[in-house]
């Protein structure tokens, strides 16, 4: 039987219709038709093919002309969803509705079943449900996103009068039921926005669901439809509800986006939301953005993405508060609560607005605008939307403002505020106004950051970087601690906000950035301490995260080192907060426990040699604490016998910071418990789940001699499992024990892996290094669902080995930056055994598909590498396998 002949010939002539129209519709596409109409045309044929449909199952199902009859007056067929607001894309699902009156639902079934059978068979992707104006009442209520998609109901074919009735009741119901269906709405979208994204400034947006995309269009439609009884635009602007300009802005970003997400889902040939790096090349190439001297077309393109979005984002919210009901008693303390503040401004419940008459006094006037944000600071007030707009025209037109000594002194004491700084900055960039003050903003506005690693635009992580330091504040960390101790914090939030806007030019951002903050210190007045100081912290922003990360912060020389770079108390404190805050503003979890710990114990050691203190005496009895607090709990967990006691001595004072945090007390106890019992030869190892971060952590323990050597097998080990590394390391113990610690996503697994996956791997780590296997593992090929590889044209981070024999004497010290592949880690550490390298020390980091890999080697006698055949037989060999 041919695969057509098991259709019905209105199938068959369904799909042929769909697949003739879809490729219509596609070639009007690639010649440049609105989103709008393309969207429209692919309604219109939809409801073509549907109604082809219905007459035929309606045709099978009926008995008799009477029974069509009857069937026909008890139903509509209806259209809601994107489907029935007419933007739906070329691969999207179908929401269909078969409306029955109450009591009928038997009745249709036969219907329902013949119909939804031929849609399938179709090749249709779609949502349908049965239901009646009473099942509606009972459930549309209760549901936010049901009742999102039947605000946007519309008739297909049926009873009209049914249709009416239903549209009638849902109406009235939705009006009864206003103030708590905007609660709902308003909750919905932000758990969809906490999970597609917060803020319409990601490198990898999704055009349906992130903040400021389509979904953020059609919350105003439904809001205007459950506070207003109005969907459309048009309609809200005829009620006084939303302003003309308002509407051209949402107007313009719907047929953006729509155009945008046609141009998505054609190519992939299915439904495909995400804007992906390869995707924005792509298309920034096809829709025939051009470079510029100092931007690439994917980057012209990209701002454009992001102006629409950062608008819809503000209008959206202005809209969101209009809708908010006004209770009786806000009406009746409304007069008494709207005073006049200064000749300027007016302060309401909500709002702080200019007077009448004195907006274009104002808005042309640095120093009343940051006056006006002061204020809308300082008492949690929203600026009024006609004020709002007013000044963020009148600075897109102006070119320049003159900075006055006034308004730059204002603008340096907004910036000494930690409360609410980050939404201040938003303001003040959302109106346009950061760039008169600091120029080079206007440059890094909405600027890609084309690596994995960032998830913002730059200007959206400076300002973040600045709310991150704030939100140090109440802390009780170091960190917090060392936040509250800086006297001037304009300068450390000055730094954060100019740190990366040297990015998008060929020099170096950190050269660029020095640069821009020795013209803002000039604009600003800054004296020259201040200005020194702000010049050493956005050049040499990264340093401290380099040294943390990449050294070794048990060398004395590491540190001396750092300090002479920093060169005093008061740069160290700033630089700490300002590295921690920086990496908080890159994107979640990228601000590890981990990170943090490592940049605390550099900025205590540092910290000791710049105030003059010998020996370290503020991290010695830091230490000294936490060692004697170790030994303490091992005391009262065990009953040591006598014999051992001196051994636990050793352990204890011994420890790596590394494994002292509290946190892990009871697990490294475990650890040093086995160990206490290992006979000579053998090897221990545990595991544990954690759920935060969704990794197992694998120990393994022996005598160092027993690991020499077997660094590159475990590696192997997990690789071959399908486990991806997060980090590793290397611990040296007292008494010549050695721990290596991996944690590890296994991607074969759905959170939790098995027990008995968990025991499987570990005992192979143990025979690796018992058997010294030195079989190649064998590494699956992994299929990826969003394959996002970027062009060779925008990688910012060539392959690159490093090696470094200045910073530890006795060791050398390799550093690769790569892009992560399977098996990346066995092939380097397979390498240096190979080479005859030892690796004692090891961190192993990766930023998604970014791999930075510190290894600390010696010879097999435990010499520095130092013959130049030899170094560079190293870095050319690691190359190779790079």
């Amino acid at each position: 039987m041919s695969f057509a002949s098991s259709f019905s010939s209105t199938v068959i002539a369904a799909r042929e219709s769909l697949e003739a129209g879809r490729e219509k519709l596609r070639k009007q596409h690639e010649q440049g038709s609105p989103g709008i109409q393309v969207s429209n045309g692919l309604t219109s044929m939809l409801d073509d093919i549907l109604l082809m449909l219905f007459e035929s199952a309606i045709e099978n199902v009926c008995e008799s002309d009477a029974h069509r009859r009857d069937l026909e007056s008890n139903i509509a067929l209806v259209a809601h969803g994107g489907y029935g607001r007419k933007d739906i894309a070329p691969y999207s699902d179908m929401d269909l509705m078969l409306l029955c009156s109450n009591g009928k639902h038997a009745a249709v079934a036969p219907l329902a079943k013949q119909l939804t059978q031929s849609i399938y068979d179709v090749g249709l992707q779609l949502g349908f449900s049965t239901r009646s104006p009473r099942d509606i009442m009972k459930v549309a209520f209760k549901d936010a996103k049901i009742f999102t998609s039947l605000v946007e109901s519309r008739l297909l074919l049926g009873d009209k009068t049914l249709y009416r009735s239903y549209r009638s009741q849902f109406k009235r119901r939705t009006q009864k039921n206003t103030t708590g269906l905007l609660k709902a709405i308003n909750e919905a979208r932000q758990e969809e926005r906490s999970q597609f994204g917060d803020t319409n400034y990601l490198l990898k947006p999704n055009v349906k669901r992130s903040r400021g995309t389509l979904r953020d269009l059609q919350l105003v439609r439904w809001a205007g439809f459950a506070r207003f009884a109005e969907r459309e635009t048009s309609d809200l602007v005829k009620q006084g509800h939303m302003s003309k300009e308002d509407r051209r802005i949402l107007r313009a970003a719907r047929d953006f986006l729509l155009q945008l997400r046609n141009e998505l889902h054609f190519f992939a040939g299915k439904s495909q939301d995400v804007l992906t790096r390869h995707e924005q090349v792509r298309i920034a190439k096809k829709f025939g953005y051009e470079a510029s001297q100092d931007s690439l077309p994917v980057e012209r393109f990209m701002k454009e993405y992001f102006d629409h979005t950062s608008q819809v984002r503000y209008v959206t919210a202005h809209f969101l508060a209009t809708c908010r009901p006004e209770r009786r008693s806000e009406k009746l303390l409304k007069p008494v609560f709207s005073k006049r503040i200064n000749d300027d401004f007016r302060m309401g419940i909500f709002h702080i607005s200019a007077r009448p008459g004195r907006l274009k006094s104002i808005q042309n006037n640095l120093v009343k605008v940051l006056e006006l944000m002061e204020l809308a600071n300082k008492h949690n007030k929203r600026i009024d939307h006609a004020t709002w707009r007013g000044i963020r025209e009148s600075m897109m037109s102006l070119d320049e403002i003159p900075l006055t000594d006034e308004a730059a002194a204002k603008f340096l004491e907004l910036l000494s505020y930690p409360n609410r700084i980050r939404l201040l900055l938003r303001r003040l960039h959302e109106m346009r106004v950061l760039e008169k003050v600091i120029p080079a903003v206007k440059h890094a506005r909405n600027l890609l950051q084309f690596n994995e690693y960032h998830k913002y635009t730059v200007d959206e992580h400076s300002i973040r970087a600045v709310g991150a330091a704030a939100s140090f504040l109440n802390e009780d960390s170091s960190v917090g601690r060392a936040y509250r101790k800086i006297t001037n914090k304009t300068i450390l939030h000055l730094a954060l906000l100019l740190h990366d806007l040297g990015k998008g030019f060929e020099e170096d951002h950190s050269d660029v950035g020095r640069r821009i903050a020795t013209e803002t210190s000039e604009r600003l007045n800054l004296p020259d301490h201040d200005r020194e100081n702000l010049e050493f912290l956005v050049h040499k922003h990264l340093i401290m995260a380099h040294a943390a990360f990449r050294q070794d912060l048990n060398d004395e020389q590491t540190i001396v080192q750092f300090a002479s770079q920093v060169g005093s108390p008061e740069l160290l404190q700033m630089l700490y907060v300002l590295t921690l805050a920086d990496l908080k503003a890159v994107g979640p979890d990228v601000l590890t426990d981990w990170k943090r710990g490592l940049l605390a114990q550099l900025y205590r050691k540092t910290r000791s040699h710049l105030t003059g203190q010998s020996s370290d005496e503020a991290s010695l009895q830091w230490l000294s604490e936490q060692h004697a607090e170790f030994l303490a709990a091992a005391n009262e967990t065990f009953d040591i016998a006598d014999d051992h006691k001196l051994w636990w001595k050793e352990q204890a004072e011994n420890l790596p910071i590394a494994l002292l945090n509290p946190d892990y007390r009871e697990s490294v106890l475990e650890y040093l418990r086995k160990l206490s019992q290992l006979p000579e030869g053998e090897v221990a190892s545990w595991s544990r789940y954690i759920p935060k971060r969704n990794v197992v952590e694998y120990i393994i323990a022996a005598k160092d001699t027993t690991l020499a050597g077997c660094f590159h097998r475990l590696t192997g080990v997990f690789t071959s499992y399908n486990n991806a590394i997060h980090s590793a390391e290397i611990f040296e113990l007292a008494d010549g024990y050695a721990i290596d610690r991996f944690y590890v996503e296994d991607l074969d697994s759905n959170g939790m892996p098995s027990d008995q996956r968990l025991h499987q791997i570990e005992e192979k780590l143990k025979s690796s290094i018992l058997q010294q296997e030195e079989r190649s593992p064998k590494f699956r090929r992994t299929w990826q669902v969003d394959s996002d590889t970027q062009p060779e044209e925008v990688k910012p981070l060539p392959t690159h080995v490093g090696i470094d024999n200045s910073t530890a004497h006795d060791m050398t010290i390799i550093t690769i930056f790569a892009y992560d592949k399977i098996g990346l880690l066995y092939q380097i550490t397979r390498t240096l055994f190979e080479l005859g390298l030892e690796v004692c020390m090891a961190k192993i980091s990766t930023h998604l598909d970014q791999v930075v890999d510190v290894f600390y080697v010696t010879d097999r006698d435990g010499n520095q590498i130092s013959g130049d055949d030899e170094l560079h037989e190293i870095r050319n060999r690691l190359l190779e396998q790079l």
